[in-house]
């Protein structure tokens, strides 16, 4: 049955899986960032296979020379995140030859294919962001426009839908926020983007909630917690933040039954946490005050 469903769907039944039960080992934010490039790239191959035969994935009846459907094969792209394997589509019984030009144009493009995966989340896409992603060499875009809404409408949803999810079936005992600097739009600053993840009982590593353009103030901090508890987290066991005011006060107001730590990352001096790791003289080890020492110098 899974060779009837397109690449595409089986890849967001595998990132909804994710974002649902969370990691217990690994980088949960390296696989979630990998399953978005993926599930983007999936869909913008769909619609150019479904011009060239005339019918779409589900539908029948072929005209002919224009082929059919043969499955997928494998696909990969680089990244710096890692290697990211995708389900390219197969056609067969054709008289030309079908020749992706989205496939052919996603050599060189895969920053922006990430910093479009983290935008995803955050905000959700819109037609321009897609547009922007998928052109070649000379700028022309490689996607049809009614391509382009296509696969901004399928991304969209898998936007709405991490949004707005049920987050009472989370039982997190540490709760950790933190506002990062991500590139959003390829030649523009970095935009803050506040992140929520927690670790559940059972010890996973779940995604909560992002929100971009969102500075570390009470106000915009309150929002986003009254946001998360609108969708049903409860009080967790343990908050930890930086040490931005504005966020400690929204964590005590939004989150009053949690005790709060300072992330221990932040409270490491910038000089310390900038100096290489010291690593112990030939046959010698650190013992843990001396490890502490080196924390400290």
């Amino acid at each position: 049955m899974e060779s009837r469903i397109p690449a595409s769907e089986r890849t967001s039944q595998k990132l909804n899986a994710l974002l649902t039960e969370g990691v217990a080992d690994g980088d949960a934010r390296a696989e979630r960032l990998k399953l978005a490039v993926r599930k983007i790239v999936e869909e913008a191959l769909e619609p150019g296979v479904s011009e060239a035969l005339g019918r779409g994935y589900y539908e029948s009846g072929a005209d002919p020379g224009r082929g059919y459907r043969n499955g997928y094969r494998r696909g990969r792209l680089r990244t710096a995140e890692g290697p990211i394997d995708y389900g390219v589509p197969q056609v067969s019984n054709r008289a030309e030859p079908f020749v992706s030009r989205v496939r052919a144009g996603l050599a060189g493009r895969t920053a922006e294919l990430e910093r479009l995966a983290v935008e995803m989340f955050a905000r959700g896409l819109s037609t321009r962001d897609v547009e922007a992603v998928f052109r070649d060499a000379t700028g022309a875009s490689v996607l049809s426009r009614s391509a382009v809404s296509q696969v901004t409408e399928r991304l969209w949803q898998e936007y709405e839908a991490f949004a707005a999810r049920d987050l009472r079936e989370f039982v997190v005992l540490y709760f950790f926020v933190d506002g990062v600097a991500e590139r959003l739009h390829a030649g523009l600053p970095r935009e803050a983007v506040l992140c929520a993840w927690g670790i559940t009982e059972d010890g996973r590593k779940v995604l909560l909630h992002l929100a971009p353009g969102t500075k570390e103030d009470t106000a915009s901090c309150t929002a986003f917690f009254e946001d998360l508890k609108r969708r049903g987290l409860p009080d967790p066991l343990l908050a930890v933040t930086d040490g931005a005011p504005g966020l400690i006060r929204a964590v005590e107001t939004c989150f009053p039954r949690a005790l709060r730590q300072r992330c221990l990352v932040h409270r490491v001096p910038g000089r310390a946490r900038s100096k290489e790791v010291r690593r112990p003289p030939a046959g010698k080890t650190f013992t843990p005050a001396s490890q502490r020492q080196v924390v400290a110098a």
